[in-house]
């Protein structure tokens, strides 16, 4: 059985991808990760995350029990081999929403999986995704900015690149890529290529720079 792997920097609408797709393909099954931060607003033990201790996290690093773990925005977060044994046992196919490092770490342990990264076409594009959820200050969505482009930078580790310009395209080509369970598309150019231009918008882009500065200013007057 294949193991299906989607990453993407925050806000760039993979877990909106990923929920249709589960409804849509009753064969998958959404691993659930262990994570030592509290759970928000609406989200239930067991369903979306198992909300853990910190030094309970760590005796299952030490145990081995997970395929990946990583730091993400503090936090830890992981995915046990016995998550992925239950799914598969259910006769599902796993879905892992992971970051970058999970899959790093994870990918020499599963060599069934398929792997997948989800782009935003400009950088730009992603800061107004940030700033609609409006849930988040303006430091925080400048760190998760920083974080989508080191984690850019490693999408070429991904088997396919999907480009996520309009939600409904997407959408239909991860449910191309999951439904015919083959990595089409992989060393995809044009995403590889996009890759380049997004570096070059975040290292050269006026708004960006006035982002820097702003932010410079505010950790000036924090001090």
């Amino acid at each position: 059985m294949p193991v299906f792997v989607v990453s993407a920097p925050s806000g760039t609408g993979k877990t909106t991808l990923n929920r249709r797709m589960l409804k849509e393909c009753p064969r998958l099954e959404m691993s659930v990760s262990h994570t030592t931060r509290g759970p928000r607003q609406g989200e239930v033990d067991g369903v979306h995350y198992h909300f853990i201790k910190a030094d309970e996290f760590r005796a299952m690093v030490e145990a081995h029990a997970f395929i990946e773990w990583a730091e993400v925005h503090g936090n830890l977060y992981g995915t046990t081999f016995s998550e992925l044994k239950r799914i598969e046992n259910g006769g599902k196919d796993p879905l892992l929403e992971i970051d970058i490092q999970g899959w790093h770490n994870a990918k020499n342990l599963l060599d069934n999986a398929i792997s997948i990264f989800i782009l935003p076409p400009s950088m730009s594009s992603l800061w107004q995704r940030l700033e609609k959820r409006g849930s988040d200050p303006l430091e925080i969505r400048w760190v998760r900015l920083q974080n989508a482009y080191d984690e850019i930078q490693k999408a070429h580790e991904y088997d396919i690149l999907i480009i996520n310009n309009d939600l409904e395209v997407a959408y239909q080509k991860l449910k191309s890529i999951i439904l015919s369970g083959k990595p089409e598309g992989k060393g995809d150019p044009e995403g590889l290529m996009l890759c380049q231009t997004l570096n070059v918008e975040f290292e050269t882009a006026d708004w960006i720079k006035g982002l820097r500065e702003k932010m410079g200013s505010l950790k000036t007057v924090s001090e």
